[in-house]
């Protein structure tokens, strides 16, 4: 059952004294980019290489299990699925959302607005039961000039605003110089995006009002109506259509033909497009292949391009929301919250196999490790944790019992 906020938070109102951001991006333009658009964290969206870069991270991200461990005394880790905030984390934040979904959802807002804003709901024991995406541009941290706490304060759909306290907000900010707020990406790169959905609009425009001629047909003597129109149904006939390309063409009476080629502003037009494209790839700092440009890419090159990518972009980002949610939720240093990215970084099936055969003839890994990696169910009868070591294929235990047997018998000699 949501709280009297939450209930508040969730609806859709929108006034003058307490505008949302598109009615006054309506009334205002938003913030405008030198080519003349203008960029807020809504229109960016509309430019195909945002909206791409923002669901790559964010449904990764999404996509990762996120489990609460308990620390061992050996500096081992075990999962912690008794503990009472595991499957808040791990299956359903709240009564409406998925685990995927919201994470997906804090995520984007990140990507967006530089800070991801969480509200956390109590319950009478002073226990979460539940986590809310809030939406960045509806709060704002600042500090409390008496206490000299950070507060929150929240704009809500009513035309009121509500002080937060610092207990009960998970916030994640981006690169930010304060560490209070984090920069908007949107807004920092305003004129690359800018130009992007200048570049689309351009383009949409020229083909919408344009001519675009494919090829020219000229004959020297000026036609009938009805000589033309049977020329043009013939020629169409004959050659037109993807089924009849390359075919011969015949001409008569002096007749040439002339296919149109790009003109050069067209095709600068394209290098533009292109070169905007990989200019909000390092914005995002996802490699370009996953939003749609192969021109470069090969089987080697994407991946490494893709460890990259878990190692470079998303390990960051899952290192901040793990920090966040340790600082927020857990009073104990004997349990803290991890993503698993293991299996964003295994390669393919014959380097994953080769790598299990070494870990596992040196004994770092024993069988029922390896299987989980691989999603896999352990061995019955505890078959698959025993540790093997040299090419032999030993039990570990085996050869130490036999290197000491051999010890004792070299004292006894």
């Amino acid at each position: 059952m949501k709280i009297p906020i939450i209930t508040k938070l969730l609806e859709k109102r929108s006034n003058l004294s307490t505008p949302e951001r598109w009615v006054i991006d309506w009334f205002t333009g938003g913030t405008q980019s030198k080519s003349g658009i203008n960029v807020n964290e809504q229109t960016a969206l509309y430019s195909s290489a945002v909206f791409a870069s923002v669901r790559i991270i964010s449904e990764t991200i999404a996509s990762l299990p996120l489990n609460v461990y308990k620390r061992l005394e050996n500096n081992g880790k075990e999962k912690a699925r008794d503990h009472p905030l595991f499957r808040l984390l791990h299956d359903q934040p709240n009564e409406e959302m998925t685990a995927f979904t919201f994470w997906e959802t804090i995520v984007s807002h990140i990507m967006l607005w530089g800070n991801g804003y969480v509200y956390i709901e109590y319950n009478n024991s002073g226990r979460p039961v539940a986590l809310w995406p809030l939406t960045p541009n509806k709060i704002k941290p600042k500090r409390n000039e008496k206490t000299k706490r950070i507060e929150y304060e929240l704009n809500l759909p009513d035309g009121g605003t509500k002080i937060l306290y610092f207990e009960q907000i998970i916030h994640v900010p981006g690169l930010g110089f304060d560490g209070l707020v984090g920069y908007s990406p949107i807004q920092m790169a305003k004129e690359a995006i800018g130009l992007s959905l200048a570049a689309e609009e351009f383009g949409s425009r020229f083909f919408a009002n344009g001519m675009n001629v494919g090829a020219v047909v000229t004959h020297p003597n000026t036609l009938s109506d009805p000589a033309y129109k049977r020329l043009k149904r013939e020629l169409q006939e004959k050659y037109e259509g993807l089924g009849k390309s390359h075919t011969l063409m015949l001409l008569e009476e002096g007749m040439q033909f002339a296919k149109n080629t790009i003109p050069p502003n067209d095709a600068q037009f394209l290098e533009t497009r292109k070169f905007q494209l990989n200019e909000i790839a390092r914005i995002f700092r996802v490699p370009p292949h996953m939003i749609g440009d192969l021109e470069r890419a090969t089987f080697s090159n994407i991946e490494h391009q893709s460890i990259e990518f878990v190692v470079h972009t998303i390990r960051p980002w899952l290192v901040r929301i793990e920090q966040a949610l340790k600082m927020k939720l857990f009073n104990s240093d004997k349990f803290f919250p991890e993503f698993k990215v293991d299996g964003l970084l295994r390669g393919d099936i014959k380097s994953r196999f080769e790598a299990y055969q070494i870990a596992s003839q040196n004994g770092w890994f024993n069988a029922d490790e390896i299987r989980e990696l691989e999603n896999m169910n352990p061995q019955p009868n505890g078959q698959g944790k025993v540790y093997f070591i040299n090419s032999a294929s030993l039990p570990k235990t085996q050869l130490i019992n036999q290197a000491s047997n051999k010890g004792g018998d070299g004292k006894n000699e």
